[in-house]
């Protein structure tokens, strides 16, 4: 399964237009969007349209730019877009797992809560875990010389093994990718990165 991952467009038609010319292509499955489609909400209607014209599954978490609410409002009139936040998603033979909203802080008693749930239902499953913030403790998270990324998102991962980890929030590490055990972590930014899910 090949994917087309992006994050934080924050509205940008002119990468849209280019990141929806390559996910309309014959070898990409999926589209995986980290959060921060918008610029605090502007034309979400028109961007949802959009994406809904790739004509392939779309997975949305918002970012610190949208609400849940926001996106719940929208998504639902477009049938190939669906928002995964808080939520798991069987896509394959991958569990795909949402949390967005946030990004600011490096501990979250919520996501621990719903990590206890995930890893009680999905620990023997494949994983892909998709967020809007990054892990603690990577090359995502790492501004000047401090990490500033969430520690529970670390933990999980360490627990659970994801295979992939896709995140965003951090305009200064886009491109970036890192692995944190076996799971490979990766920010694809506003351009975004095709990944191969084996």
């Amino acid at each position: 399964m090949k994917l087309l991952a992006f994050a934080d467009l924050h509205g940008d038609t002119r990468l849209l237009k280019k990141l929806i010319k390559r996910a309309k292509e014959k070898d990409i499955d999926l589209v995986v969007v980290a959060g921060d489609l918008t610029m605090f909400e502007s034309h979400l209607r028109y961007l949802m349209r959009k994406l809904n014209s790739i004509g392939k599954k779309v997975l949305i978490i918002p970012g610190n730019h949208e609400s849940e609410k926001s996106l719940k409002g929208v998504v639902s009139d477009y049938k190939n877009c669906i928002l995964f936040h808080r939520k798991a998603l069987k896509y394959e033979d991958y569990v795909f797992l949402g949390y967005g909203e946030g990004g600011f802080s490096l501990s979250d008693a919520e996501f621990r809560k719903l990590a206890r749930q995930w890893y009680g239902e999905f620990q023997k499953e494949k994983i892909v875990l998709v967020t809007h913030a990054p892990p603690f403790g990577t090359e995502l998270d790492k501004l000047d010389k401090h990490h500033v990324g969430n520690k529970d998102f670390r933990k999980f991962i360490e627990r659970i093994k994801p295979k992939l980890v896709i995140c965003g929030h951090l305009h200064e590490t886009a491109g970036k990718i890192d692995t944190i055990g076996e799971a490979k972590v990766v920010n694809p930014g506003w351009e975004g990165m095709v990944i191969n899910l084996s």
